[in-house]
């Protein structure tokens, strides 16, 4: 456990924690991608993963409040604008609260976080604390689900476009954004991993930061599937779809 793991075999380490644990491989994602949802389900899912992507740029902050490189933060800052965008009507959040509103949520609810479940809070809560007290390696690192976003986003337009009404052009513009972006950061943030884990210990730290950020995602499934597929107990002041009031 002390030799300097060779930097194919540390990028192949990596790329198989995707492999093994992402969210792609949950029940419910499986349940989302085959049309087996329900629209009740849906605005669950849509308003719970919102609650994440509001995140992200506070997350991307912390991150970059703490990088002495000019070049780093120059780099880094474009995830910031990449989500909150450069006015009001651009940026992921906007894109994400399209995709809110064509679901038939109301867009101000969901701005304002209302019905979102306690352990979606506490799984991204946790995400943005790790990134906020950890090293930046791992703070980079933990975001490399990116490696594995690409094809789960073209999967998932294909999907929805096969299976939902709601779905078109307008509606998963998120999604197609995402396409050339999570490309762009991920040769930036693996780069900067594969460069910067110099020791054995530090790549251990890496690849740990990365299964803590699976088990994020993956733990924001449970939470909708225990809620809204089985055993179906939606948590005090969480969000009921209309089938269940």
């Amino acid at each position: 456990m002390t030799e300097l793991l060779r930097p194919e075999e540390f990028e192949r380490r990596l790329r198989q924690i995707g492999a093994d644990r992402y969210h792609s491989l949950h029940p419910f994602h499986r349940m989302l991608h085959e049309g087996k949802l329900n629209k009740g389900q849906v605005q669950a899912w849509v308003l719970n993963r919102f609650y994440y992507q509001y995140s992200i740029p506070l997350k991307d902050a912390s991150l970059l409040s703490r990088a002495e490189d000019p070049a780093f933060r120059r780099a880094w800052i474009q995830r910031i604008l990449d989500h909150d965008g450069t006015s009001a009507e651009t940026g992921g959040i906007e894109r994400w609260l399209v995709l809110a509103e064509g679901v038939g949520l109301d867009r101000d609810r969901v701005r304002a976080l209302v019905g979102i479940l306690p352990a979606t809070r506490f799984a991204v809560d946790a995400y943005v604390r790790f990134v906020r007290e950890r090293t930046l390696l791992e703070a980079v690192a933990s975001s490399l689900t990116e490696l594995f976003a690409p094809d789960l986003h073209k999967t998932r337009i294909a999907a929805l476009l096969e299976n939902y009404d709601f779905a078109n052009e307008r509606t998963l513009a998120y999604f197609r954004t995402r396409l050339t972006q999570a490309p762009r950061d991920v040769e930036f943030g693996l780069s900067y991993v594969l460069r910067e884990a110099r020791t054995r210990d530090q790549q251990e730290l890496a690849l740990a930061a990365l299964r803590f950020k699976t088990d994020v995602l993956w733990a924001q499934l449970d939470a909708l599937y225990y809620a809204y597929v089985s055993p179906g107990f939606i948590p005090p002041g969480a969000f009921v779809p209309e089938d269940r009031r």
